[in-house]
């Protein structure tokens, strides 16, 4: 009977306690709802600024903006230099851990596919693999350096996490070949590495700007937020050579050497009024827009860099220097007989005897015995002091990199011997460069104008280092060399009077000098009544037919610097005739001595 009354009164019971149940319920939901309504309001009110900071910050990105870098121009605007846009693709690694684990649960893991971007860039995925990994621990590293922008834009287009791209630029050198040695390069970073692109850089490089910019979760660009510094570009920079004569000199010197197997050529181009370098051609050669496997030989500018024995073309200079002593007047008589000089247990000789000869006849002949008696007939430190005025021994001045001093003896070795050799070239060494404006100061008159790699326009007032009497007086001799009774009838140019000296001359080697190797060297100028250009030839080491330099270097010479006259207008000064028939080429004695010979 108890257990039938309790049974009874369980389901009233039941009744009583559901709705306070019920009330606990709708009050804990109510809670939840009021601690989410009061979190939504802070987060969009009351902490709003800060969390767009904090989301900004993960978005905004420094960019730099890269400036452009000067245009190297000739003498007349053509473009020897230029930059071109180019976009370099970069990962930053952190920001890949990040991607592939996101610190909100909620948003959705993105894994770079290596495979796929090695693809789209065009590299093995295992290099690829390997690149990352070698820089997983840095924030920035290179991907793939100066893309076209079309490319670049093809890969940037697919999404790939972490991979971002940098607009840059890129040097081009529409001259090519002709002009690599003077202009130079650049290296990936757009620095100048070599000739004039390295002497100018403080002007060519411009100074790089910063911005802000707001990415995606791709890491592509949204927007530009704020341009926190503005790039500044480089100066433009117009350059004293003519490119058309710089042309002309590659192709004449680059058929020569081929003609005559040699081993390298330079030519240089002087403006006589204004110092300007018009042309200076080497070869060997390089492409500057692909230099992959260029030897590190053929980069260097060997007009500027090389030092050689400059043989015969410095017998001007001696011949100068007895002028200027007051012993010798262009008409003095040297007695050559009978073509050979002892100094002490040295024996100088000539090509052949010339007898009795007079100052102008040691140019027109070349005569080593005319040139050492006049040497050693002047203090012993007359000669190496003249050439050092002439710029021997010490750079130009011209700021070009690498450019060498060359080298007159030191005192203590000037004994006659020396003395004597120095004075037909010997025992001294001289740059392209250093020949070429010697001479041009002898065709000024004597003044001596710096040389520039820039353009000057006007002349340039220069110094006095040679007066204008001696310097009329050499002309006329240098003149003769270039005629039928000279070494040089090959330097003659049609409308033009050229003068210019020849020189021959052993290639040194350890301890001597080689038996068959020379180099071949014409320097002139014209026209002789107006001095306008002055140019110095060199090939090195002919192995094919003659290695005279009025027969190797002489010829181009006259081609290059016909063209030259020609494109600068200038006049000429000679009643055109059909000229006088070439000499036969005669050879050297068999038992030449390695510092004797015909220079």
């Amino acid at each position: 009977m108890k257990n039938s009354k309790a049974s009874a009164r369980s389901p009233v019971a039941a009744d009583v306690s559901f709705p306070g149940r019920h009330k606990v319920l709708v009050w804990m939901l109510g809670v939840l709802f009021l601690g989410m309504v009061v979190r939504a309001v802070y987060l969009h009110v009351i902490d709003r600024d800060f969390l767009k900071r904090q989301g900004d910050a993960r978005m905004l990105r420094k960019e730099t903006l890269a400036a452009h870098r000067g245009m190297i121009m000739d003498r007349n605007g053509v473009p020897l230099a230029v930059s071109t846009p180019v976009v370099s693709l970069w990962v930053n690694p952190k920001d890949l851990k990040e991607l592939e684990h996101p610190a909100n649960p909620r948003q959705k893991p993105r894994i770079l596919d290596v495979a796929e971007l090695a693809r789209a860039i065009g590299m093995e995925p295992g290099a690829l693999q390997d690149k990352l990994d070698r820089n997983a621990n840095k924030e920035f590293f290179y991907l793939k350096r100066h893309l076209a922008p079309d490319v670049a834009q093809v890969v940037l287009d697919r999404g790939f996490p972490g991979v971002y791209g940098m607009n840059e630029y890129k040097r081009y050198y529409p001259e090519g070949e002709s002009a690599s040695h003077i202009i130079g390069f650049t290296d990936l970073d757009d620095h100048g590495k070599e000739g004039l692109e390295l002497a100018l850089e403080q002007e060519l490089q411009g100074k790089p700007g910063q911005q802000l910019v707001l990415r995606d979760l791709k890491g592509q660009k949204v927007k530009d937020i704020a341009r926190v510094r503005p790039a500044v570009p480089g100066k433009d920079i117009e350059l004293s050579f003519d490119s058309r004569v710089q042309y002309i000199a590659y192709r004449e010197l680059a058929a020569a050497v081929t003609e005559h197997g040699a081993k390298a050529g330079i030519a240089v181009a002087l403006d006589v009024e204004t110092g300007e370098v018009l042309a200076m051609a080497n070869l060997p050669g390089y492409n500057p827009n692909n230099r992959m496997g260029v030897a590190v030989d053929s980069l260097r500018n060997r007009a500027a860099t090389d030092m050689f024995e400059p043989g015969s073309t410095m017998k001007i200079f001696t011949v100068s220097a007895g002028l200027e002593s007051g012993k010798y007047t262009p008409s003095s008589r040297f007695n050559t007989n009978p073509g050979t000089y002892t100094v002490y247990n040295k024996t100088i000789r000539d090509h052949e005897n010339y007898g009795v000869i007079d100052m102008g006849t040691i140019i027109t002949k070349s005569s080593n015995v005319g040139a050492a008696q006049i040497a050693l007939s002047l203090p012993r430190e007359t000669l190496p002091t003249f050439f050092d005025r002439f710029g021997f021994g010490r750079v130009t001045g011209s700021g070009f990199p690498g450019e060498s001093r060359g080298r007159i003896q030191p005192p203590e070795r000037w004994n006659p011997v020396e003395i004597a050799t120095m004075s037909y070239g010997y025992g001294i060494t001289v740059t392209a460069l250093q020949l070429a404006h010697a001479y041009a100061t002898v065709a000024a008159g004597g003044i001596e104008r710096p040389v520039s790699f820039k353009k000057v326009g006007g002349v340039v007032p220069g110094k006095r280092i040679l007066s204008e009497k001696i310097a009329a007086e050499l002309l006329p001799m240098m003149e003769s060399v270039v005629s039928s009774d000279g070494t040089a009838l090959k330097a003659a140019i049609p409308g033009y009077r050229v003068a210019g000296k020849t020189g021959t001359a052993h290639k040194a080697t350890g301890g001597g000098y080689a038996a068959n190797d020379y180099m071949s060297l014409f320097v002139g100028v014209a026209p002789v009544s107006h001095p306008k250009v002055v140019m110095a030839v060199i090939i090195d080491n002919p192995t094919k037919g003659s290695y005279y330099g009025g027969l190797v270097a002489a010829p181009v010479f006259s081609k290059v610097m016909a063209e030259a006259l020609r494109l600068m207008n200038v006049p000429t000064d000679k009643p055109l005739e059909p000229p006088p028939p070439v000499p036969a080429e005669r050879s050297l004695p068999s038992d030449l001595p390695p510092v004797r010979g015909k220079t």
